[in-house]
């Protein structure tokens, strides 16, 4: 067997037997995988604290044939502030499922996995609202995913000039002369369009430096709802309890 260190974060974790767990992670070198963490269920398991949901840092894995065993694991984060906020670990919860959902093994994920951190950090800050980190996100995913809408012109024509209504079905901004035949078409305040605009070109890092609106919060959730039922076929346990939370 050889042996390997990835840097990554634990999306999710699943009793296996009477003290093991089947850990996934997503990881900067070999995109998503899973392991087997063995024993990590025992009190005294050096395993035990390190294999949660939200943990960041390096793990040491034997490589077998057909699968990976966790030796040991260095983390550098554990995102426990999340612990102690019940709304916050519920949407970290959404993000690592939503995660989950979208990256593949053996792909580069280094800009998801990127976008993960950086959202798991945005969500410990207090000046942040948790529904714009939530939006950001979302909108953030889909443009790594090559699945952005086309905020910055008409999807159809190209110009930049024209009053313009937003349509998720259509993939974009539609300009008044190419509207005919849309019917979901959103007119979007200014700020809710230059956000957009940010959010799909700023990098990861840069992300969440700004707050918004109440009128603009709301009409990003009205968006990404929209682009959600567009490009995303699944429906998140977590954010259903989220929902009945809020």
């Amino acid at each position: 067997m050889n042996q390997i260190v990835l840097t990554g974060m634990v999306l999710s974790t699943m009793p296996i037997g009477e003290y093991d767990r089947r850990v996934v992670i997503l990881t900067k070198e070999q995109g998503k995988i899973s392991a087997f963490a063995r024993g990590a269920r025992r009190p005294n398991s050096p395993l035990v604290g390190a294999v949660n949901p939200f943990s960041f840092g390096e793990f040491t894995l034997y490589e077998g044939r057909t699968s990976y065993t966790i030796q040991s694991v260095n983390i550098s984060n554990y995102f426990a502030e999340l612990r102690e906020d019940v709304s916050g670990a519920y949407y970290g919860f959404y993000f690592l499922e939503f995660a989950d959902y979208y990256t593949k093994e053996f792909n580069d994920e280094r800009e998801m996995l990127r976008l993960l951190y950086q959202t798991m950090r945005a969500l410990i800050n207090p000046h942040i609202p948790d529904r714009l980190i939530r939006y950001i996100f979302e909108l953030k995913a889909l443009t790594v995913n090559g699945q952005a809408p086309q905020v910055f012109q008409c999807v159809t024509c190209g110009n930049k000039e024209r009053p313009a209504v937003f349509s998720a079905a259509k993939g974009g901004l539609v300009c008044s002369e190419c509207d005919g035949n849309v019917i979901d078409g959103m007119l979007l305040d200014n700020s809710t369009l230059y956000s957009m605009q940010y959010i799909e070109s700023s990098t990861i890092e840069k992300l969440y430096t700004f707050n918004v609106t109440e009128k603009v919060l709301n009409e990003l959730g009205r968006v990404m709802e929209r682009l959600m039922e567009v490009y995303v076929d699944k429906r998140f346990k977590s954010l259903e309890i989220l929902e009945t939370l809020t």
